[in-house]
This record gives C-alpha cells, sequence and structure tokens, in this order.
C-alpha cells in the first residue's frame, strides 16, 4: 500500500508540473506545446479535470470546436462544479451551431456568473445568433461595464449595430476595439465595409490591407478588397482576390455575388447568373444578391424570371429588387 501511493502521489505531482507548463504555453499562445502538455498531465491524472478544462480552451483557440466541446464534457463528468467548463462549453456550441445546449449552459451557471464580463460576452453571443438584437446589446452594454477593457464585446457589439444599420454607433464600437488592439481584425474588416458603404474608396482599401498585411490569406478582407476593386476599375485584380477568398472559404455568399458581379462587368452574363445561384443556394443573407441577379436576367431579356427574383429580394427588403421591380414589372 505505500509503494502504490507515494506512486499515486508521484503521478499527482508530475501531472501537476505538465499542468502548469501547459498554462505558461497557452498564455504563451503555443497552442499545439499547450495540447500535448495537457495530454501528459491527464496521462498521469486522468481524473485531472482542470487539464480537461484548459485543454478544452486549448483546442477552441486552435479552432476545433467539436473536439473541444467533447473533452469540456469530459471535465464537467469528473467535476460537475467546474462552472467555467460549461462556459467555454457554451463557446463551443455556439461555434458548433448547438444554441440551444450551449443556453442551457449558460442557464445553468448564470448566478456564479453575474459578475463575469464573459458570461455576458458570451450570452450576447448567443442571443445575436438567435436574432434577438436588442438582448444582445444589453449582454455587451453589461459585458464593458465589468471589463472596459473587452475588445471582443466592443467588436460584436458593434457588428449587432452594423446590423441594424446603426453606422454611427458601429463606427464608434469598432474604433473602440482599434484603439485597445490596433490590428483587431474584425473590427479593422467592418470599418473598411463601413467605409464600403460611405464609397470611402481609399479608406476601405487602407482598412482591408492592414487585415492582409497580418494575414494575407484571410477570406473576408480578401473578397472585400475585390468588391472595392470591382467598384474602382480594377475587375481582373478584383476577380484574383475574389477568387483567393473563395479558395479559403467555398461558402461565402458574398464572394460568389462578387464573382457575379465580375462577370457582368466583363459582359458574362451567363457566367455571372451561375455565380449569383451559387450565392442564392448558400442560403445566407447578402445585400444586393437578388437585385443584381435579376438585373443579370433582365440583361438576357429574360423579363419573367428577372421579375420572379425582383418579387423574392423584395421579401428581403433587397433595395434593388424594390426599385427594379417597380420600374421594369407589371
Amino acid at each position: 500500500m505505500l509503494i502504490i501511493t507515494s506512486c499515486s502521489s508521484q503521478d499527482k505531482k508530475d501531472a501537476a508540473d505538465f499542468f502548469l507548463k501547459g498554462n505558461q504555453a497557452l498564455n504563451q499562445k503555443n497552442y499545439a506545446e499547450a495540447l500535448r502538455l495537457y495530454d501528459e498531465a491527464i496521462a498521469k491524472n486522468a481524473d485531472f479535470s482542470d487539464a480537461y478544462l484548459n485543454k478544452g480552451i486549448t483546442l477552441l483557440k486552435m479552432g476545433k470546436p467539436n473536439d473541444a466541446y467533447e473533452i469540456l464534457t469530459e471535465a464537467i463528468k469528473i467535476d460537475p462544479t467546474l462552472t467555467q467548463a460549461n462556459l467555454v462549453r457554451a463557446e463551443s456550441g455556439l461555434d458548433l451551431g448547438r444554441l440551444r445546449e450551449a443556453k442551457q449552459d449558460l442557464q445553468q451557471i448564470e448566478k456564479d456568473y453575474r459578475d463575469s464580463s464573459r458570461f455576458f460576452l458570451v450570452r450576447g453571443n448567443l442571443l445575436g445568433a438567435e436574432g434577438n438584437a436588442s438582448l444582445a446589446l444589453a449582454d455587451y452594454d453589461r459585458s464593458i461595464q465589468l471589463q472596459k477593457l473587452n475588445v471582443e464585446a466592443y467588436v460584436n457589439r458593434g457588428a449587432i449595430y452594423y446590423g441594424l444599420k446603426n453606422l454611427k454607433s458601429a463606427k464608434e464600437d469598432f474604433e473602440n476595439a482599434l484603439a485597445l488592439n490596433p490590428a483587431q481584425p474584425q473590427a479593422l474588416n467592418n470599418l473598411g465595409l463601413i467605409a464600403t458603404k460611405e464609397q470611402n474608396w481609399k479608406s476601405a482599401l487602407s482598412y482591408f490591407d492592414q487585415v492582409l498585411s497580418v494575414t494575407p490569406d484571410d477570406p473576408y478582407s480578401l473578397n472585400n478588397k475585390g468588391y472595392v476593386l470591382l467598384q474602382t476599375g480594377a475587375p481582373e485584380q478584383a476577380k484574383d482576390l475574389i477568387e483567393k477568398s473563395l479558395e479559403k472559404l467555398p461558402k461565402n455568399g458574398y464572394a460568389f455575388r462578387n464573382l457575379g458581379v465580375y462577370f457582368q462587368i466583363v459582359g458574362q452574363t451567363e457566367k455571372a447568373i451561375e455565380a449569383y445561384k451559387k450565392a442564392i443556394d448558400i442560403a445566407e443573407p447578402v445585400e444586393m444578391l437578388y437585385g443584381l441577379a435579376g438585373q443579370a436576367y433582365f440583361q438576357q431579356k429574360n423579363t419573367a424570371e428577372a421579375c420572379k427574383i425582383w418579387q423574392q429580394g423584395i421579401v428581403l427588403k433587397d433595395s434593388i429588387s424594390i426599385a427594379e421591380s417597380a420600374k421594369r414589372c407589371l
């Protein structure tokens, strides 16, 4: 018995050492090394719930929400009182589109997280995903009140304002995020989108280029820069960027829409319609998509199909569809 106890104590000590080294690697964003060290800790102590938790956090940082979800579930099984695991699992659930499970996790720990900026951030993300903008804004407000330096809360609140077409408030939030982190990619990209809406092409390109200088293959900034180039007389350069964006993110309705715009500009209407159809098939809201698709059909003198597409666009409050339908359809 003495030998077994001694061995067990040594294993736990070794597990703790691996765990602390894993935390150091995680803080340094050396995720692969952190993952290896947490696995070593778990191998020494299979009931080490904190190691499972931090392994889950690491996997989420690595863009592996499915693996993270499974590991965090294991952490909760080992220690049901480890409420941080519920919080991180809720984040993983959001990434996976498991909104119901994420909501359950957050409801379970709500009382323990009344003063947690992170909790209100995650719940705001959930409410935004559910389409409840007003409640999402309230949670982001609370998150920022609790932690003034919460860059992610500023970015996500700005995204809600952007969706509500409150560009002034959105711009303020994105600028606040950049004041805290000048390289924050979502804030830069979204400020570029606002500049695009304002047709401030030079400013828009500057924002997108700042992202691409750090992450040359960022699909969103590649595509958004491509759109600006389409509007400023550089269609071939735009096409190259849009196609690179689609290589990285094949299901991007905005990129297919922009590709359609390119084909319309160069007079290849049939290819434009093919691109618009691909964007429509993705079934995500894309500004001006139905209006532009209808215009392509109208160019082919297919008025019936154009009016049909515009009618669908009217339901989605597509401004081009509304204008074109009123002008060209009985």
